[in-house]
């Protein structure tokens, strides 16, 4: 009986054994995976912020400035490009939109990201667009990959529609979340202007034939859950004017358009730590606790079956005492 139980614990060590690399290597690349209908919502502000007030043609000190980000799944579209790519795929329709403090808008940028669902590496694809200028992305964009490294990535900005890395700049403690801080600076960059524009009747193209041109600045500052690469704070030190100014008849021939430290709201900043200290358990016990664990109880199941096996191996003192001498056979008379 034994021995028969040691060769059930060898083959429990045995599978168990084998199905700690097979989570890791195998399962983990194909659970964990950005589902294509997700939907997330982010307010940020700047408090105050400079804005220019196109009845006037000046820059005015403004309390608040909101920007709603807003990214959706189009379930519709990765389906589509996943026959042809052969991978799961995600598709995020995007919307970066700007309002003053009379709520008005300010300006909405809309974008198409395409990306693996789990490495998010871009993938390229009819559709991909800021603005609607079509782009190819490098790098990543919103969301580092799982299991995010201690080093620099390429990152899209969306308003130079160029690539540019962001640097790591250490560990941080964020909540009580150990956290990857990034930062990247994009120097002084003349980029196109919005096709939306806040003053009904003026197109861009209109206000490019004036000679008139839009530049932009920003260092972007990031916090990231290295577990899920879910960013769980973000800011950006933001700056956008207009060069060449006099020719559509402002006093000055550099304006600001807009200018203020944008950070992400309070609640929105609660709830996105939240949500990440939930998803990150579910990342962990594909990387690290199953793995370990599988492989742990696999080396303590065989320690187990081992010493069965020497126990059966050797004789029982209580099922074999020892045998005595027999009495010498009595001499015939």
């Amino acid at each position: 009986m034994r021995r028969r139980a040691s060769l059930v614990l060898l083959a429990l060590a045995v599978f168990f054994a084998a199905l700690s690399p097979l989570l890791r290597w195998y399962a983990f690349p194909r659970l964990a995976k950005i589902p294509p209908n997700q939907y997330q919502e982010t307010v940020l502000e700047a408090r105050p912020a400079t804005l220019l007030d196109y009845s006037t043609l000046k820059a005015e000190k403004v309390d608040r400035i909101t920007i709603v980000q807003t990214l959706r799944g189009n379930v519709e579209e990765s389906e589509k490009i996943e026959r042809s790519a052969g991978r799961d795929v995600v598709v995020w329709d995007a919307l970066s939109y700007v309002q003053g403090p009379d709520g008005k808008m300010v300006s909405k940028i809309p974008e198409r990201y395409i990306f693996d669902a789990h490495s998010q590496d871009p993938v390229h694809a009819t559709g991909e667009m800021v603005d609607g200028d079509p782009v190819s992305r490098e790098g990543i964009e919103f969301k580092w990959p799982f299991l995010t490294e201690k080093r620099d990535y390429e990152y899209f900005d969306a308003q130079t529609r160029t690539s540019s890395p962001i640097h790591y700049k250490g560990t941080r403690d964020f909540r009580g979340m150990d956290v990857y801080y990034f930062e990247q600076t994009v120097p002084w960059t003349k980029v196109p202007m919005p096709r939306t524009m806040p003053i009904k009747g003026i197109t861009a193209g209109q206000i490019a034939r004036t000679g008139v041109t839009r530049w932009y600045t920003t260092k972007r500052m990031f916090w990231v859950d290295p577990v899920t690469g879910a960013p769980v704070n973000g800011e950006e030190v933001h700056k956008e004017e207009l060069r060449n100014a006099k020719a559509m008849g402002m006093a000055q021939d550099t304006v600001t358009v807009f200018a203020g430290h944008v950070k992400m709201r309070e609640d929105y900043i609660v709830s996105i730590v939240d949500l990440v200290r939930s998803q990150r358990v579910l990342v962990l016990l594909l990387t690290s606790y199953l793995p370990w664990g599988f492989l742990t109880l696999g080396g303590g199941l065989l320690a187990l079956s081992l010493w069965l096996e020497a126990r059966s191996r050797r004789p029982d003192e209580a099922e074999t005492p020892g045998r005595e001498e027999p009495a010498p056979a009595p001499t015939p008379a």
